[in-house]
């Protein structure tokens, strides 16, 4: 019998499985709004961007858990945009959090701004660079000392600079 608990665990259930065949979930969102220092129109975003950069940077888009090949980078130096090459982490900074994405418990001074993010029925808050305001990812109040935060970024949204840690 249909009803209305079936049709909506049904549309779920279809939302889940294609994102999950997707491989991952683009938000109807952009990056974040406001004046840059670095601002590009969007056919210049797609033309210097690869699809997964633009999906995640521009779009809000996530990576799918493990798949970035920074998860694994344990070098000396720094994690940067890949929009525009701003230095967003030092790799002092970077720990293993288990999520399948690089994480961080600090940020370098100037390199990220904030936004309140009220996507699927949560308030989280959204991560963005500061300099040309590319999605990143979420920072959450679950990291490890010093500062109690975990900034869960997408490796795909971030380039490795290797050489001395900032």
């Amino acid at each position: 019998m249909m009803n209305r608990r079936f049709l909506l665990g049904a549309g779920a259930l279809a939302l889940g499985a294609g994102m999950l065949a997707k491989g991952r979930y683009t938000a109807p969102a952009t990056a974040a709004t406001g004046t840059f220092a670095v601002s590009y129109s969007d056919a210049e975003w797609k033309k210097k961007l690869t699809g997964d950069q633009y999906s995640v940077l521009r779009q809000e888009g996530t990576e799918t858990p493990g798949s970035s090949p920074l998860l694994e980078e344990h070098r000396a130096g720094t994690f940067a945009c890949a929009g525009c090459a701003l230095p967003l982490f030092s790799s002092k900074t970077k720990f293993e959090s288990g999520t399948g994405w690089p994480s961080f418990w600090q940020p370098l001074d100037h390199a990220v701004g904030t936004t309140v993010d009220s996507s699927f029925g949560m308030t989280r808050t959204e991560v963005h660079c500061s300099r040309c305001g590319g999605h990143l990812g979420h920072v959450f109040n679950d990291g490890p000392k010093p500062t109690g935060l975990r900034y869960c970024m997408n490796g795909v949204a971030m380039v490795f600079v290797p050489g001395a840690a900032a």
